[in-house]
């Protein structure tokens, strides 16, 4: 008989984790704006949905205090950041700090911050939001983007086996982490 989900053997936290960090990962800043400051968390689970329409989706903890206040304004922005911004993940993956305190930002057109010298961003409206687990998956329809000119040439920010990476560039068509 093949065991069902239902029987199988419960699966350790810590070993699942240690598994799934072998899947490299970017990292980016989600932020948004709630008419009194800006707000914003590092999200490393960012990825597109579809183009037509246009979406993207991230996955954020349920136990997340800026996600709801970012929820209720029903519009985000996803910064993607560049492998030299190791300081502004980590400071915006802080709690009770001033995640703000140094960060140079713009508004996009509906007042989202587009944090200063990412790879590239997003301006979207809340499309859908669903429960899965412990994490809401969340899921945005891309209204603005980062103009053409924006892209810089920099190498993504990255996250493996519990560490920051980012790419070396080896010659002039390849990359190693």
């Amino acid at each position: 008989m093949t065991e069902t989900a239902l029987e199988a053997p419960a699966i350790d936290a810590r070993r699942f984790r240690d598994a799934l960090g072998h899947y490299a990962s970017g990292i980016t800043i989600v932020t948004g704006h709630d008419g009194a400051e800006p707000i914003g968390f590092t999200c490393q689970s960012f990825y597109s949905v579809s183009v037509d329409p246009p979406l993207v989706s991230f996955s954020v903890m349920k136990t997340s205090t800026t996600w709801p206040r970012i929820r209720e304004t029903g519009r985000f922005a996803v910064n993607v950041l560049e492998s030299e911004q190791i300081g502004v993940s980590s400071q915006f993956a802080r709690k009770g700090t001033d995640k703000w305190a140094g960060i140079d930002w713009n508004a996009a057109a509906s007042g989202d911050p587009v944090i200063a010298s990412t790879l590239m961003w997003v301006d979207a409206e809340l499309w859908a939001e669903y429960d899965a687990g412990d994490h809401w998956i969340v899921v945005g329809r891309v209204v603005e983007l980062s103009p053409e000119d924006w892209h810089g040439e920099g190498t993504p920010l990255l996250y493996f086996k519990g560490e920051y990476r980012h790419l070396h560039r080896e010659d002039e068509s390849s990359y190693r982490i």
